[in-house]
């Protein structure tokens, strides 16, 4: 009875926008201030992409041609009847793009009239944007709970910006996917842990940067030294844990790659003859710096200087983020000196430290006094400008005439020599060697060598040893192919000069600097007069293709609908087989040298593919 006679006390009534503990006004316990800040920042990031375009670089086309052949059943070989190489260095980015090819996503037709090959990767590297920017908000929560929408923002704006992290995450190859396997990881290690569920899950994490791209392993180191350094409880144990989990995995993918390739290494990483680093390569880590700007990157130290000087999650949340910082900076500098232009293996770099730039740039400025914060504010604004400058004068020439084209490549080699073959009557199944391998082996029917090496073992075995010899003699002896492409340094590289070329019985059909096409005069039926007219065919085209790349915004080529060999050409005249025991000879004609005369009409378009039908007219 005394319970029921008891007063009734009044409910207390909805607060709306209750506030966190220590939250500052206006801002309410569950906001959705982080997940727009986490969109508003993928959208400048995008805005800044569009201006790519559908441009792809060709080295990621490689990986698409290997995402083909995996889906229709050939396994990892560049082509159908070439042997398995691992030409690839990122088996996790391709993974998802065959992911995306068996949901229809990817290599088989066009969106919106755009090919898919162009597009779905784009829409991937963007997805990775936000899924980097919201592991940025996890870590920005432990750190500064009613100011986390400002770090992601924050972020987000500097990524925007910085015009070589854009341009890789969005270029086709693995980056954008690098860059968020090193986001998470780090909000991970924020988190902390000593759990065998949390060194475990570091591992994973470190294993799939790993594999998506090699010097990703270097993650690996970050779980076990963030523990340690932060000397937690049973830290030995769950560094031990964390060391044993990515070893197995590790040591599992190289004992299966070992077994289907015979390597260790991907044959990339052999082509490219990766050597140990030296002091000298190290200071690669100063050029980033600079692109970044010194005096951005000064602010930068100085706040979080500031930071690391007081006590709070915000010191703790900065240091473990310097971790895996570090690792990809020491990473960078081990690499070999890459000639592609805006640091192309610098994106995880710039994912972490723009995270940190802009988690001390938020936390001095929420604690300084107003006439403080307006002080940084214009220390900020002005480092920031003269960074920009910086970055888009080195970003000139790329604007000008943006690395290598993937639709170009499919336009000038894959299409090119597709006709070349048709208008010189080569044999089914001629072959050509080339050093510009995606967008050919996406369109050529030709069988393809690849002169950089990345997916010939033999090529690859003799850059690494230095040895122009046997690579001269295993492209110019054993394979001898009909047609041969160099270009810039390649000639040089490889040996394959004019001189040797020449002296091997191959003749120009177009000249290019010091390289240019040939074509093994003996394999062509009806010799020096057809050779010629495919000359004439071969100059006013290629020359407009050269002039529209060089002084047209870099013109990219068209990848169409999709790209994919277009059917062979009706025979121009009798096919000659090969005598015994050579390459590619061809007998001469059965009436005692009269060479007939052969029209040389226009190849058969291929529909959904309109520049090819300009190649070929």
């Amino acid at each position: 009875m005394k319970i029921l006679n008891r007063p009734t006390v009044p409910a207390r009534p909805a607060v709306p926008g209750a506030r966190r503990p220590g939250a500052p006004p206006g801002i309410p316990a569950r906001s959705w201030a982080v997940p727009l800040a986490v969109l508003g920042g993928t959208a400048l990031v995008a805005l800044r992409a569009a201006a790519l375009g559908q441009w792809i670089v060709d080295d990621a086309a490689v990986t698409f041609a290997y995402v083909r052949s995996i889906g229709d059943g050939l396994g990892p070989v560049q082509q159908a009847g070439a042997p398995p190489v691992e030409g690839y260095s990122n088996p996790v980015w391709l993974a998802l793009l065959l992911v995306g090819r068996v949901l229809g996503l990817f290599d088989h037709g066009a969106w919106f009239g755009v090919s898919d090959l162009a597009l779905f990767p784009k829409v991937l590297a963007l997805g990775c944007v936000a899924g980097t920017l919201a592991c940025v908000g996890g870590a920005a929560r432990v750190a500064l709970p009613a100011r986390a929408w400002l770090v992601v923002l924050g972020t987000g704006g500097l990524l925007a910006a910085n015009q070589a992290y854009v341009v890789w995450c969005f270029s086709g190859l693995e980056n954008s996917l690098y860059g968020l396997l090193a986001a998470a990881l780090a909000l991970l290690l924020v988190r902390g842990g000593t759990t065998p569920r949390v060194a475990c899950g570091a591992a994973g994490l470190a294993l799939l940067a790993a594999l998506t791209r090699p010097d990703g392993a270097v993650l690996a180191a970050a779980y076990p030294l963030t523990v340690l350094l932060l000397r937690r409880r049973d830290a030995l144990r769950a560094a031990l844990i964390n060391g044993a989990a990515f070893g197995a995995g590790y040591g599992a993918f190289l004992l299966w790659r070992f077994a289907e390739f015979g390597l260790w290494l991907p044959n990339t990483a052999v082509a490219k003859s990766q050597q140990p680093p030296d002091t000298a390569e190290l200071a690669k880590v100063s050029e980033l710096l600079g692109y970044a700007g010194w005096a951005f990157v000064l602010v930068c130290v100085a706040c979080a200087g500031i930071v690391v000087g007081r006590p709070g999650p915000a010191r703790r949340v900065l240091a473990v983020l310097c971790v895996p910082l570090a690792l990809t900076l020491l990473a960078y500098g081990a690499l070999a000196r890459d000639w592609m232009p805006l640091y192309r293996f610098a994106t995880p770099v710039w994912v972490l430290g723009s995270a940190v730039a802009a988690l001390a740039v938020t936390a001095v400025a929420g604690a300084a006094r107003p006439r403080a914060r307006v002080l940084l504010g214009c220390a900020v604004a002005g480092a920031l400008v003269l960074s920009l400058a910086g970055q888009g004068a080195r970003g000139a020439g790329f604007r000008r005439e943006p690395t290598l084209s993937m639709c170009w490549v499919a336009d000038r080699y894959g299409r090119t020599f597709d006709a070349y073959a048709d208008r010189l009557g080569l044999r089914p199944g001629a072959t050509v060697a080339l050093p510009d391998l995606g967008g050919t082996l996406l369109t050529s029917r030709l069988r393809v060598v690849d002169v950089a090496g990345l997916t010939d073992r033999r090529i690859a075995d003799a850059y690494a040893a230095h040895d122009k010899a046997a690579l001269t003699h295993y492209v110019l002896t054993e394979t001898r192919p009909e047609l041969i492409h160099t270009h810039g340094t390649w000639p040089g590289k490889s040996g394959l000069t004019a001189a040797r070329l020449t002296a091997a019985g191959y003749v120009p059909l177009y000249p290019e600097n010091t390289g240019g096409d040939y074509v093994l005069a003996s394999a062509v039926p009806g010799g020096e007069p057809r050779i010629d007219a495919v000359r004439q065919w071969a100059k006013p085209r290629i020359d407009r293709m050269n002039h529209e790349k060089q002084n047209e915004r870099g013109h990219l080529g068209d990848c169409g609908a999709r790209l994919s060999p277009a059917p062979a050409a009706a025979p121009a005249g009798p096919a000659v087989p090969r005598p015994p025991g050579t390459g590619a000879g061809v007998a001469p004609p059965p009436d005692g040298g009269h060479v007939h005369p052969i029209p040389l009409a226009p190849a058969r378009p291929t529909p959904v593919v309109p520049v090819s039908q300009e190649v070929l007219r």
